[in-house]
């Protein structure tokens, strides 16, 4: 301009969006928390009813026995060893499926989700035949090493690992499906091997998947039954001492060490959940 002075542009404003009114719950919604709260009840209430119709007497009575407490203890132990050996295994086959295409891979997923299938007890008897006295691993293994998988410990483990780890490898597949892959070429191209890569970019990433696998795989090993009873029965677990002290004595103390294992599960349950949802340290993070 002649005088020197800059001019100024007023900017052109737009009409303002209309600002969203509040949404409120519609019929789908409510539908929802209907079948939901449906559902939860159906889930909720025998628990409650199992832990009301137990007396503090009977229950502390039941919880001073050694055989019920030593139930527990084995059960807990033989959850822990499966889900430690269920995330050794099952993460990085899990991560082999969700990375890679190979004839058969549908075959192999679905060999994994077999034991989700199959009857427990149908189970135990696949599972004898193997790890039995007469076995086809049994019996060698006993004769080299003397490892046995009929009343010990080992073979706990084996009968709840075979039921659950599909947890772990499902979860963690899922999860390793989730992350872009580009995020990993990314990593290497920096200077990253490819297990710094796996380490420091890919696992924090699957960290909550797998720990969801690795809790849905402890329960599911601290409640079998079937398959235990047929490979092992000797050491008793807690569901068995249960289901043995139900035929010996009556519903009262079965009820008694059922409430006993539950409120123990629970609290492990509710410990794990806390640990997957802290997960790890963020991507690339030291």
């Amino acid at each position: 301009m002649t005088d020197g002075t800059a001019s100024r542009v007023a900017p052109i404003r737009g009409p303002r969006p209309a600002r969203a009114a509040p949404s409120r719950p519609g019929t789908l919604y409510l539908l929802c928390w209907f079948c939901g709260s449906v559902l939860l009840a159906f889930l909720v209430i025998p628990l409650i009813a199992l832990a009301a119709h137990q007396s503090a007497q009977n229950l502390g009575e039941v919880a001073g026995m050694a055989d019920v407490r030593a139930a527990i203890a084995l059960s807990l132990e033989g959850a822990f060893l499966s889900a430690t050996l269920a995330a050794l295994a099952g993460v990085p086959l899990a991560y082999v499926l969700a990375r890679t295409t190979f004839p058969g891979k549908g075959v192999i997923a679905a060999l994994i989700d077999l034991p989700l299938a199959v009857p427990h007890t149908v189970a135990g008897i696949a599972l004898l035949m193997v790890f039995g006295r007469q076995g086809v691993f049994g019996e060698p293994l006993q004769a080299l090493v003397g490892l046995k998988f009929w009343g010990t410990l080992a073979g706990i483990v084996v009968a709840m690992l075979f039921v659950s780890a599909p947890y772990t490898v499902n979860a963690a597949r899922i999860g390793f499906e989730a992350v872009d892959p580009r995020l990993e070429q990314i990593a290497r191209t920096l200077g990253l091997g490819p297990w710094r890569t796996f380490l420091r970019i890919t696992l924090p990433l699957v960290w909550h998947s797998i720990m969801t696998g690795v809790t849905l795989t402890y329960a599911r090993s601290i409640s079998e039954f079937g398959a235990v009873v047929i490979l092992v029965y000797y050491p008793m677990t807690a569901p068995v001492k249960i289901y043995e002290l139900f035929l010996s004595f009556g519903l009262e103390q079965a009820a008694a060490a059922a409430l006993l294992l539950l409120i123990v599960s629970l609290g492990l349950f509710v410990l794990l959940r806390a640990l997957a949802q802290r997960g790890v340290p963020a991507p690339g993070g030291r």
